[in-house]
């Protein structure tokens, strides 16, 4: 039973037909105490309440019946039906508890969506299963742990997937935020249909709209084609909008005009277009600290944030440090053709008490380094610590040199050195390791004056 609070009888009689329509059972109140009476009698599992449900508009009415509701239970869903002038108030009321803010006019589509995800997800039970049992029902092959953090992070995956609720994954850079972008998606009613992945940190406001949206051949200077923008790719799919805490301000009004009315128009058309997509986000940055400091609007960040993944450190889960371990060196024995690769115990615990800031795509940066230069079929503490050293010890959160401490020349040239002697001046191996050819691998030897004897590959 969905309850719809409403002094407008046309919008109590339009979202009445819509739902249902769609096969929902509704009642209807004109004002709060009314409402309150319908609740008793009736005990529905959804409201849509429109803020302003007298002659006065400041929406104090509908804040104050809203935390009303939240004190009965505040676990029962709420949409807010605004208008854009009053889009400050729905996000006030966000902060109250309700899930969600639907515009007037509203998109029948749109508002359809967001009632089934609701209702689907306060239907929705916790599994509270091992890994063994979560993977039993979901496909999450590709992420690796058995920590209680992530296999809580699995059950949420598995309780919001088959909905479209909007996901926002917060995490340091390297714990696997596209992965989890990826789990989503691939365990959703989507999983046939495309997986698009934007960064929006390498997107400039100029060109925000030609990426995101299209263009039309001739819609400014340099538009000699037309372009599919990211949206369209991603239709009746996902679009994973990762860095999302780097967009631009102007960018950000954009997006938000697209997630709010879901439909866009591609640069040089007057057409609008529907946006039938799912939305997940990811960022490394603390987005509550920038809606306080002016550099992200709070809109937008409630738009993004029906459901929230906070991603644990790697430090945080050393116990799942050898189950990567042996999960990236398994994948490299195959690239690498060196089936007896393996690693000493006392390698393993050394590698667990690193601080390893870049996490886990540090974690597998150095396993395939200290393979790809290691002759030894056994890797040892000084396999791991050799390649630990090759770059300074000032990182950035990626586990990389910080800018200016390494030259991109100097790292090639050790590369080179080192693949060069691991394969004993075979050529043709050593090119292979590094991923080049033999005449790009003469041509580096050439430049970088390394000597060498070549040994028949």
């Amino acid at each position: 039973m969905i309850l719809i609070v409403d002094d407008d009888i046309a919008v109590r009689t339009s979202l009445s037909l819509l739902l249902e329509h769609a096969g929902y059972q509704v009642c209807i109140a004109e004002h709060a105490q009314a409402a309150l009476v319908v609740i008793k009698e009736q005990n529905p599992e959804l409201i849509i309440l429109d803020l302003n449900f007298s002659m006065d508009t400041s929406g104090k009415e509908g804040m104050d019946f809203l935390a009303d509701l939240k004190k009965m239970d505040n676990g029962l869903p709420v949409i807010l039906i605004t208008g854009w002038a009053s889009i400050a108030l729905a996000v006030q009321g966000m902060k109250l508890g309700a899930n969600d803010f639907i515009h007037k006019p509203w998109n029948n589509e749109h508002l359809l969506q967001s009632v089934g995800t609701l209702l689907e997800l306060h239907a929705s039970k916790p599994l509270y299963g091992t890994r063994k049992q979560i993977d039993k029902k979901y496909n999450f092959k590709q992420i690796i742990g058995e920590d209680p953090a992530v296999v809580s992070i699995l059950e949420t995956i598995g309780q919001v997937a088959h909905t479209d609720a909007a996901v926002l994954i917060l995490g340091e850079s390297g714990t696997g935020k596209e992965l989890i972008a990826e789990a989503i998606h691939e365990n959703s009613r989507r999983s046939n249909k495309p997986f698009v992945k934007v960064n929006l940190g390498g997107v400039s406001s100029s060109l925000f709209e030609s990426e995101m949206f299209g263009h039309m051949r001739g819609a400014f200077t340099d538009a000699r084609y037309d372009r599919i923008g990211r949206f369209e790719m991603a239709n009746k799919g996902t679009i994973f909008l990762d860095e999302i805490g780097d967009l631009e301000a102007g960018s950000q009004v954009k997006l938000l005009r697209v997630l709010q009315d879901r439909t866009y128009e591609v640069l040089g058309s007057s057409r609008s277009k529907i946006a039938d997509i799912r939305v997940v986000c990811a960022t490394n940055k603390n987005l509550n600290d920038m809606v306080r400091a002016g550099t992200f609007r709070e809109d937008l960040l409630y738009r993004i944030n029906l459901i929230t993944i906070n991603l644990p450190s790697l430090r945080e889960r050393r116990g799942d440090i050898p189950l990567l371990v042996h999960f990236f060196m398994e994948n490299l024995r195959e690239i690498y053709n060196r089936p007896n690769l393996s690693i000493s115990p006392s390698a393993m615990r050394w590698l667990q008490q690193l601080d390893l800031p870049g996490n886990i795509r540090q974690l597998k940066n150095l396993v395939e380094r200290s393979i790809l230069i290691s002759r030894n079929d056994q890797l040892d503490i000084a396999d791991f610590k050799s390649q630990l050293e090759v770059l300074p010890q000032k990182r950035n959160a990626d586990g990389l040199p910080e800018v200016g401490a390494l030259t991109l020349e100097e790292m090639e040239i050790e590369m080179v050195r080192r693949a060069m002697n691991y394969h004993q001046n075979k050529i043709s191996k050593a090119a292979a390791a590094l991923g080049i050819t033999r005449n790009s691998l003469y041509r580096r030897l050439e430049k970088y004056k390394i000597s060498f004897n070549e040994a028949e590959d």
